[in-house]
């Protein structure tokens, strides 16, 4: 059949950077763990299938900075080697335990072949670099990896002082390129959130393209001819791509979405809340408070508490019904769009990549089988990214897209209003003062360059070095530099959206209050400390550890 179309997935890979060497008993770091083992390691594991099937497919992800950072991290590589050996220990037991009942008991082997199996990838098969696997993926080209905002800030509350949305784009490819090795084209805005303000510093740093949701495209001015089944390009030249609203129903819809099929895992039944007390205790969080293990027994089966055993068969024969479904309906979208458009339509498919796996555990495997559908059945499209797209494509019409975000109700208000205001006028004033110091200091690292080019200079020539590095001028230098650019740090980590975005939704709040109230304090005294001249090296080295991310950071990025 002649393709007559495009359809485009967009996973969002994106995790608040979460890293606590002083502790153990923070329940928040197995968010990240959690997601490993059910989201980027069953991703990969199909990205490779595939292409060991050799079936040609496309799929675009973006991997915020702090997600790459804690991937990176080492401590929390051995804490999620520790988490997968107590996982290992706990499926062993649940073995024993469910010998007298025959389903149970075949999952409870399949739980323990799985952890067994996720912990010979990550550390003897990945060698705990997750990072390097889906950059292989990305360097053969079936996947597009993509850039987001430094620590997911929200650009449409952030503008008020347009510096620190441009340094929140700037640390953002900054990182995507240590990590890929080359730029990147497109961008994943944080919580989709659109500013017109942003456009001219996501085209200074490069950057062609983002995602939208669907009403930044649809009340677009002027109205686009296509909707958002074409992109559309702003007056200032950026370009933008819109949700398409049939497809994401199609999956995310609570009533009649695919997730909620009676057959798949339910999530909200896990052992870690059901199993004897006793018997789970040295599995759950550390204060004994009961939380998820991972390890769960029963299917959605319906509006009932009298769940049925998870049959994973079951399950397969579902995601496969439905990849027929999702690839039949985008033949008809695309039969019906094509009939009055110039050019091939295209269809952006985007979710939060976690979806995928964690939320729906066979979202995986969903996406394997459609993928070959979509490679061997008969359909009129193919797979494509953003960036492909606009290659092939690039006459687009000028439209100004509109203001908006994808939370609910579509702008601001999950992240400004009555629970979590208060923080605003902490972030605002934190990035004044950060501009602040920024002019104040500017000076500063050419002044140390300058010295330590002496040093150099002086090592070459065999001559001593201590008349500069004992000097008062070279030590305070350096220390201003690292309170500089720890102060940088603590106000990126401090804008995080997430933070809002839990306080809103009610889980986890204390935890959120205090990365706020923690950051905001770290930069606050840094400010006071640099302006005083009275840096605490002690208290300086405690931060840097704490929070040890964008080890390249410069803090003249809010000049």
């Amino acid at each position: 059949m002649q393709k007559k179309g495009y359809v485009s997935f967009v996973l969002h890979a994106h995790l608040p950077f979460i890293h606590h060497p002083e502790s153990d008993d923070y329940l928040e770091e197995s968010w990240l763990y959690e997601a490993i083992s059910e989201t980027y390691i069953p991703l990969l594991k199909i990205f490779k299938k595939l292409v060991d099937e050799k079936v040609n497919f496309r799929i675009t992800m973006s991997m915020t900075p702090p997600l790459l950072s804690m991937l990176d991290n080492k401590l929390l590589q051995q804490k999620y080697i520790h988490y997968l050996e107590q996982l290992i220990e706990l499926s062993e037991k649940e073995i024993k335990r469910t010998t007298f009942n025959a389903k149970m008991n075949r999952l409870s082997h399949y739980y323990y072949e799985r952890y067994s199996e996720d912990l010979r990838l990550f550390r003897d098969e990945f060698h705990c670099d997750l990072i390097s696997q889906f950059k292989y993926f990305q360097d053969i080209g079936v996947l597009e990896i993509i850039t987001c905002g430094a620590t997911h800030g929200y650009f449409p509350i952030l503008y008020v002082n347009e510096k620190t949305v441009r340094a929140q784009i700037a640390v953002g490819v900054q990182t995507y390129e240590r990590f890929f090795g080359k730029k990147p084209r497109g961008i994943w805005l944080p919580e989709c959130g659109y500013v017109p303000e942003a456009d001219k510093y996501l085209r200074e740093f490069g950057l062609d393209y983002a995602i939208v949701e669907s009403h930044g495209v649809l009340y677009a001015n002027p109205t686009p001819l296509y909707g958002t089944l074409a992109p559309i390009v702003s007056p200032q030249g950026f370009t933008v791509f819109g949700r398409d609203m049939e497809s994401s129903r199609q999956v995310w819809s609570s009533i009649n979405g695919y997730p909620g099929d009676f057959n798949y895992r339910d999530f909200y039944r896990d052992i870690g809340y059901e199993a004897d007390y006793e018997y789970i205790k040295p599995y759950i969080a550390h204060n004994g408070v009961r939380v998820h293990t991972g390890i769960k027994y029963h299917r959605i089966t319906g509006k009932t508490d009298a769940k049925d055993i998870y049959d994973i068969q079951w399950a397969k024969d579902s995601a496969e019904r439905q990849a027929g479904h999702f690839l039949d309906s985008r033949t008809a979208q695309i039969e019906n769009a094509s009939s009055y458009m110039d050019k091939p339509p295209i269809v952006l498919c985007p979710y939060d990549a976690e979806l995928y796996g964690h939320w729906w555990y066979e979202g995986p495997y969903w996406l394997y089988i459609l993928f070959k559908k979509i490679y061997y059945d008969t359909c009129n499209f193919e797979l494509i990214t953003p960036s492909e797209y606009i290659d092939r494509y690039p006459e687009i019409q000028v439209s100004q897209p509109c203001r908006s975000s994808w939370g609910a109700n579509g702008y601001s208000e999950v992240w400004l209003n009555p629970s979590n205001d208060y923080a605003h006028r902490h972030l605002h004033a934190a990035g004044d003062r950060m501009c602040e110091l920024a002019y104040l200091f500017k000076d500063i690292p050419d002044k140390l360059k300058n010295l330590e080019d002496q040093i150099k200079k002086l090592k070459l020539e065999k001559k001593p070095v201590t008349k500069i590095t004992s000097t008062s001028q070279y030590k305070t230098a350096k220390l201003q530099v690292r309170a500089l650019n720890q102060a940088a740090r603590e106000l990126l980590l401090a804008q995080s959206s997430d933070w809002l975005f839990i306080i809103t939704n009610n889980t986890m709040v204390d935890y959120a209050h205090r990365r706020i109230k923690d950051h905001i304090g770290r930069f606050t005294k840094l400010y006071e400390q640099l302006k005083s001249n009275t840096i605490d090296a002690k208290f300086l080295k405690e931060i840097e550890e704490k929070d040890p991310i964008f080890p390249d950071i410069d803090y003249r990025i809010y000049l």
